[in-house]
């Protein structure tokens, strides 16, 4: 477990040597083997692995029985000198009655035992639940008594590092009405390990990878499945062997099935998400308040990791949709932007918008939502105002785009540049025009601000924002210049989920308007810019806001895991690190790496505009959040303006 609050789990599926608990552990210790080289901190095995699953009226022999004991006798020992702790099953006979049970084992010691409770029909033949044991604690190999139940607890804890909790339930206990995994999550449990023996049948992996992706995001948790496989008896059913661990709704390895070789999977599971999330989620609060805290049995894991290498794979683009999804989730972003302008307009009756086009990414999002809201409402595209307001950083690239973009879409043109009002204000104000200050700047977008404005008044209408969730996260923006409008669609849309979306746009276009197709791929070639200064002398943009702020797809991530995920500065450097050096280079060696001294400085732009500019978001137009992250006061981020932001400097 390493200091930012990832656990590396595995889940180990030896092929079985049915009835054969001596040969069942020689794999096993060569599987616990290769998850202690991997630095994993909990290996899981199957249920009653062992044994084996399937030895029928067997389990009621007594040989096999001590045979299974002593090998979990000799398996205690070889973890003696290891950092892994091992979750392995047997049948265990207590008393009178034969038990279900995965014991948890750790530096040579047994710490507990779980006991399945809901026991499936065909097994009832020879197991009793745990709801039958008549003590908690049960005395093996004269060891001291250990805990023994339906829902132990268990909590890893290392020496720079919380302790995290884990719970384990058996097979079909997953399954149940009231079952082990629900009560262990609402005890603190951050990860649970589910030994199974799943029969294959058809569609039945679908299913199980369904359920175990809606457990973790139900509970929010880490959970982890490891299924009987090879060698299992085939006088009826076939068990294929799944390795699979999910993380918060969604699978992050899966191994193979249907294979004759033994097989371990292993990945990072983060639990200061986990518990960021369960801290933020009021389902989960509310059904915590009713569950008495569980006691916890300790594992202590005092091994540093000498390399602190992930190996779960990092999104370097969390807002942009996967390739198998895109064109579904686009298409459903898109959407829940038009629907939100179509609520809008027709709450407030209007039949007429007014919107700032530049020819940039962002007004060019704001055009395509307002024009596909007008189809929506039947209403004529003439009623969307494109105002295109030429400055004295305007380029004929982004010109041209604008102006063939408005005329594609069927809108009203009107031009009206702002260099003559602009420097009236500057006259009036005593601004010398050469100086290219935050007033020269700042005059334009207020000035363009006021034109909008007031043609809405002309039209009836309302101005439609144009900026985006990470300028706002930045304050790059105007103060009551691109900074206001009376609704604004892309207010929850990060840049480069903007760039996304006009690309799969302008690819829906390609066959029935190909020269809007053409208008829209060169936008999002265009370098982002405000175009408030001056072109360059061959009339090129000159500032560009990435030179000067900071690569957006940096900022994304950034905001991403300060919202989304409420970490600390110091881990999100770290992810940073992971995802756009050290994971970057093994993928693709002409992806343009950044090096740590940059991600530092621009971590450090984004935490200082951050928590300064909170001012602007404060009094942000209205616009609804389109995913998990928005920045709106009223739904989203709930933040003071004047906030100390001392510790995250």
């Amino acid at each position: 477990m390493n200091k930012y609050g990832f656990i590396r789990v595995a889940s180990a599926v030896p092929c079985v040597a049915l009835a054969n608990p001596v040969e069942n552990l020689n794999r096993i210790e060569t599987l616990v083997e290769k998850a202690d080289d991997k630095a994993c901190d909990i290996v899981l095995f199957p249920e009653l692995s062992l044994s084996g699953y399937t030895c029928a009226d067997l389990f009621l022999n007594s040989d096999l029985l001590k045979a299974s004991l002593e090998a979990l006798h000799r398996l205690i020992d070889f973890t003696a000198n290891l950092r892994t702790t091992v979750i392995v099953g047997l049948p265990l006979k207590l008393g009178g009655n034969l038990y279900d049970a995965s014991a948890v084992i750790h530096g040579g010691e047994l710490l507990g035992i779980s006991v399945k409770n809901f026991i499936d029909r065909d097994m009832c033949r020879w197991f009793s639940g745990a709801s039958s044991l008549k003590d908690d604690t049960v005395i093996l190999f004269d060891s001291l008594p250990v805990p023994i139940g339906a829902n132990p607890l268990f909590s890893i804890t290392s020496a720079d590092a919380p302790g995290v909790r884990f719970a384990i339930e058996i097979g079909s206990d997953a399954a149940a009405v009231e079952n082990p995994g629900a009560k262990a999550a609402l005890g603190g449990a951050s990860i649970i390990f589910n030994p199974g023996a799943s029969v294959q049948s058809a569609g039945f992996y679908e299913r199980l990878v369904s359920a175990v992706e809606c457990t973790s995001a139900k509970y929010i948790c880490g959970y982890v499945n490891a299924g009987a496989g090879y060698g299992e008896s085939t006088t009826d059913k076939l068990y294929a062997g799944t390795a699979m661990i999910a993380d918060m709704g969604r699978v992050i390895s899966q191994g193979k099935r249907f294979t004759m070789e033994d097989q371990l999977i292993f990945n990072d599971i983060d639990c200061s998400y986990i518990a960021h999330h369960r801290l933020v989620s009021p389902s989960f609060k509310c059904s915590s308040l009713n569950m008495q805290q569980a006691d916890s049995i300790f594992v202590e894991n005092d091994q540093e990791d000498e390399d602190d290498k992930l190996v779960r794979s990092l999104n370097r683009h969390p807002f942009i949709p996967s390739l198998c999804n895109m064109e579904k989730r686009c298409e459903e972003i898109f959407n829940t932007q038009v629907m939100g302008l179509v609520r809008r307009m027709d709450h407030t009756h209007c039949k007429s918008v007014a919107i700032g086009i530049s020819g940039g990414l962002d007004s060019t999002l704001a055009l395509l939502v307002a024009a596909q809201a007008f189809k929506v409402l039947h209403l004529d595209s003439k009623g969307i105002h494109a105002v295109t307001m030429p400055g004295f950083g305007t380029t004929g690239r982004t010109y041209n785009n604008a102006v063939k973009l408005i005329e594609s879409l069927g809108c009203t043109f009107r031009e009206i540049s702002v260099k003559d009002a602009v420097i009236q204000h500057f006259n009036d104000i005593g601004h010398d025009i050469e100086n290219h200050n935050v007033v020269y700047e700042n005059s334009q977008a207020r000035e363009r601000t006021q034109i909008l404005m007031d043609i809405a008044n002309q039209i009836n209408g309302m101005v439609v924002g144009t900026g985006d969730m990470s300028e706002l996260a930045l304050g790059w923006a105007t103060y009551n210049g691109d900074h206001m409008s009376m609704y604004n669609p892309n207010c929850s849309i990060s840049k480069t989920l903007v760039q996304t979306l006009v690309r799969w746009r302008a690819a829906g276009m390609k066959d029935e308007d190909t020269e809007c197709a053409a208008i829209l791929l060169d936008i999002v070639d265009t370098p982002i810019s405000p175009e408030l200064t001056p072109a360059s002398e061959d009339g090129q943009i000159k500032q560009k806001t990435e030179d000067l702020v900071g690569p957006y797809e940096l900022h994304d991530f950034f905001l991403y895991h300060l919202v989304h995920n409420g970490a600390s500065v110091e881990k999100i450097k770290y992810l940073a690190y992971q995802a756009f050096i050290v994971q970057a280079q093994e993928m693709d060696d002409e992806y343009p790496l950044y090096d740590e001294a940059t991600i530092d400085k621009w971590l450090a732009t984004f935490t200082r505009r951050f928590f300064a500019q909170q001012y602007k978001r404060s009094c942000s137009a209205d616009g609804i959040a389109v995913g998990s992250v928005a920045l709106s006061p009223r739904g989203g981020l709930v933040m003071p303006s004047d906030v100390d932001s001392t510790i995250w400097r």
